[in-house]
């Protein structure tokens, strides 16, 4: 695709250089990602999920915004190692929601068990 025909393609708001991978196999390199993803075009970061609740995802940055738009399409449900790859974009919005919903979770646990603890100790010691 030319420049100027680019410039005329308008493109959906939650298109962006982000792009965030799921389903990966636990054992691939950064260097196999790259290998996949670099026929799109440049990329300028791979970030892979190391921890055990991000083990099997990935964020990859393109340079431009039409390759990873390209990327996006082509490798959505590409097959690595028996595995198909869910490839969307990454919206910030929607992970900052997510993070703020665990934030609640973990705040409304402790709580509970503090409840809880308060509770017990009451049954223990009722004139107290």
């Amino acid at each position: 695709m030319t420049a100027r025909a680019r410039a005329n393609q308008r493109l959906p708001p939650e298109v962006n250089r982000i792009l965030f991978v799921r389903n990966l196999p636990f054992k691939i390199t950064s260097e196999e990602i790259y290998d996949i993803f670099g026929k799109f075009g440049a990329i300028r970061q791979i970030r892979l999920g190391n921890a055990p609740d991000t083990r099997g995802t990935a964020f990859v940055i393109y340079d431009d915004i039409y390759d990873a738009k390209k990327a996006c399409e082509q490798l959505s449900g590409f097959s690595v190692a028996n595995r198909y790859l869910i490839v969307l974009y990454y919206q910030q919005s929607k992970m900052l929601k997510r993070l703020d919903q665990k934030k609640r979770e973990a705040e409304n646990a402790k709580l509970r068990a503090t409840l809880e603890k308060a509770q017990q100790e009451k049954k223990e010691n009722p004139g107290a």
